[in-house]
Parts: C-alpha cells; sequence; structure tokens
C-alpha cells in the first residue's frame, strides 16, 4: 500500500519502472533523500530526483546475463571434467586391478625365492659342516711349519702380530670369544711379534699339541674358508639373498601402491566422479605475505615470506548443506594454536569457468576459510532457477 511521511509504522512502494520495485518506510517519503530510483518518494518536496531506474536496470541486466554466460560455460566445463573424471575412475580401477594380479605374482616369487634361500643356507651349513668334520681340530702336524704360519700371517708381512693372532687362534674350549692382548702377547712369547724361526721353535709347538689353542674353524685364509665346494655354496646362499631381498622390496613397494590407491578411492569425488581431476593437484594464492597452498583432498599449509610452513588441515570431509553437499569441504587437525585446539579450515566452492583458489581469510584465531573457484561446482539448478530480478 501506498502510504505517506504522516503514517508512522506505513510503507511506501516504489513503482521503479525498468529497475526492482520495492518498499521503504513512510517515515522516507518527503525528506528530502532520494530513496525511490524513479523519485516517487519525494512528490511533494523542494528535491528534485532524477530519474535511473533504467540505467539501473540496465546495469543489472548486464550483470545477469554474463552470470547466466559464466553458468552455460561452466556447465559445459563441467561435463567435459565429469566425462573425465568417469575415464580416470576407470583407469585407476583397471590400475588397481593390474597392482592385485602384480601382488600376487609376488607372492607366488616370494614364496619359491624364499625356499630357494632355505635350500642355499642349507646346502652351505652342511658343506661347512662336512668339512668342519674333516678339518676338525685342525693338526699342525698334518700341516706343513711354514704353510700354518702364512695361513696367520695374514698382511704377508714375514711375522705373525698381536691382532693376527687374535683374528686366527681361539681357545679350544672357549671358540667364541676372542683372545685378549695379553693372551696374544704370551703366545708371541711376550713380543709385538714372532718371525718364522721363532714360531717354529714356539708357537708351532703349542698349536701342534692344541692342548689350550687353536686356529680358528673357518678362519678367513684357513682350509674352510678356502674349500671351492664351500665358495660355491656361500656364493649360492648370497645370490638367492639378494634375489630374495629384490623381490620383497618389489612385493613391499607393490602393497603400498595398493594401499595408497585404495585410499584415494575410497574418498568421495561427487555423484559422477567430477571432483576427481582435483586429486593430486595444488593451488596457491598469494595474500600479503602469506601463500596459502590448497591441495584438494589432501592438506591445506601457509607459509610466509620468511619460509615458515604451517598446517592448516588435512582432508576430513564435505560438509556442506544437504541440497548442496559438495559445496564445502573441511581440513582439520592442523597444526596446534598456541591457545589450544588445532587450525582448521572450510572451503566453500563456487561456480566459475577457470579452477582456482580465490580468497583466504582467517575470520577467527586459527580458523581459516577459502573460496574455491571451479567449474565442477556449477548447478544446473541455478540455469533452470535463473536470476529473478523482477524486470
Amino acid at each position: 500500500m501506498n502510504s505517506t511521511s504522516a503514517c508512522p509504522h506505513g510503507r511506501f512502494y516504489c513503482t521503479n519502472l525498468g529497475f526492482r520495485p520495492h518498499y521503504i518506510p513512510s517515515s522516507r517519503v518527503n525528506d528530502g533523500i532520494c530513496d525511490c530510483c524513479d523519485a516517487s518518494d519525494e512528490y511533494n518536496s523542494h528535491t528534485r530526483c532524477q530519474n535511473t531506474c533504467w540505467n539501473l536496470g540496465q546495469k543489472e541486466r548486464a550483470y545477469v546475463e554474463g552470470q547466466m554466460r559464466t553458468l552455460d560455460e561452466g556447465l559445459r566445463l563441467k561435463q567435459q571434467l565429469i566425462e573425465e573424471g568417469v575415464l580416470l575412475w576407470r583407469e585407476k580401477q583397471a590400475q588397481l586391478r593390474e597392482l592385485q594380479q602384480a601382488a600376487e605374482d609376488l607372492q607366488i616369487k616370494l614364496e619359491d625365492h624364499r625356499k630357494r634361500k632355505h635350500e642355499a643356507d642349507r646346502l652351505k651349513e652342511q658343506t661347512i659342516k662336512f668339512i668342519e668334520e674333516g678339518n676338525k681340530g685342525l693338526k699342525p702336524q698334518n700341516t706343513s711349519v711354514t704353510s700354518l704360519f702364512q695361513l696367520l700371517d695374514s698382511d704377508k708381512d714375514g711375522s705373525i702380530s698381536v691382532d693376527e693372532v687374535k683374528a686366527k687362534v681361539v681357545l679350544v674350549h672357549d671358540e667364541k670369544r676372542v683372545l685378549s692382548e695379553d693372551e696374544a702377547l704370551v703366545l708371541l712369547g711376550g713380543g709385538r711379534d714372532m718371525d718364522l724361526a721363532k714360531f717354529r721353535d714356539t708357537l708351532w709347538d703349542i698349536l701342534t699339541r692344541g692342548d689350550n689353542v687353536k686356529i680358528k674353524d673357518g678362519a678367513p685364509g684357513g682350509p674352510t674358508s678356502e674349500d671351492p665346494y664351500l665358495k660355491e655354496a656361500d656364493r649360492a646362499a648370497e645370490w638367492e639373498t639378494t634375489n630374495l631381498k629384490k623381490v620383497e622390496e618389489a612385493y613391499e613397494t607393490v602393497n603400498k601402491e595398493i594401499s595408497d590407491l585404495q585410499k584415494k578411492l575410497e574418498i568421495d569425488y561427487g555423484t559422477d566422479w567430477e571432483f576427481l581431476f582435483l586429486s593430486g593437484q595444488c593451488y596457491k594464492l598469494q595474500v600479503y605475505e602469506y601463500t596459502y597452498t590448497l591441495c584438494p583432498f589432501n592438506h591445506v599449509t601457509q607459509k610466509s615470506t620468511t619460509g615458515t610452513e604451517v598446517s592448516l588441515g588435512i582432508w576430513g570431509m564435505w560438509a556442506g548443506p544437504p541440497k548442496s553437499h559438495y559445496s564445502q569441504m573441511v581440513y582439520e587437525n592442523g597444526e596446534p594454536c598456541w591457545q589450544g585446539g588445532s587450525r582448521t579450515t572450510t572451503v566453500t566452492l563456487t561456480c566459475g569457468t577457470e579452477t582456482g583458489l580465490r580468497s583466504a581469510k582467517e575470520p577467527s584465531k586459527c580458523q581459516y576459510i577459502m573460496d574455491f573457484e571451479t567449474p565442477v561446482a556449477c548447478q544446473t539448478v541455478l540455469k533452470q532457477r535463473g536470476v529473478h530480478s523482477e524486470l
């Protein structure tokens, strides 16, 4: 209803032909201020108001037309991304099947290599046992003085040192214990080394009796380690160990890839997988001294010009209202705040012809909000409804 300023609680209807009609409080009628764009509210005042409705309407129509063009283009691009998303989803499903088949093949291969390694180790142990049984308690009398001296003289400098004795001579009743420095010195007759002549007169006799000390079984350069059959068995065991390790590493790698891919495929990428193309992508935005990075379905970070990077949250869930479930993302459990709690980020998705981060703010301590524009946020319902301008 039309009303005048005499009606304190009344309303005045602005027809505003060419623009949007609306009501104003009756107290604003004939108050010297132009409230209606058609100037109808100042019909009985000395203020001269210009009719600006046509210009305002023209601007709004241009704006609405631009929005509709953006929506049309956004929906066209969205359809492309949906088609790409379906193909990408199928590719990832096929990739998962291939990885699972590879894991099964590697499992069979792994069991085979474990058996081979076990057999190679068993053969090596049998070879060692056979040789040790033949050489057990090696009697120096079966070996020449010179050859035994050369066995102990590892560095071939013509003398036997304390370290060389400790490396190749052990106690008969305690083979696992390494001789002490003093024990080695006693065997060398109190000196730091011993030449062949002195060896023949002293240590040779001690080793010949074999009462307290003996040559270590399998000592480097000793009879056991030089045995050609043992060398072959040792090479075979090392070869199988290396092969097994390679297969184990390959099996672990494939299983990790399967686990990572399964986690990605468990994420909700929209009813038509339209958001799948965002996975693995990151978008940056500079705001004053900070660079914000949004990696959809992964994490959000803030990096200062000093180089300090802070986590603003990791992917949590979709959090839009029921009618537009995919309009908001929540990233939670970011780095802790000094006042308690952890940083969280809410990302609002808006319709646009390009994909990118448009704004980032911190309206309250450690609570961040972002606007993210992308064609997949465009909804056909907006086109069907249009923009009601009442023009």
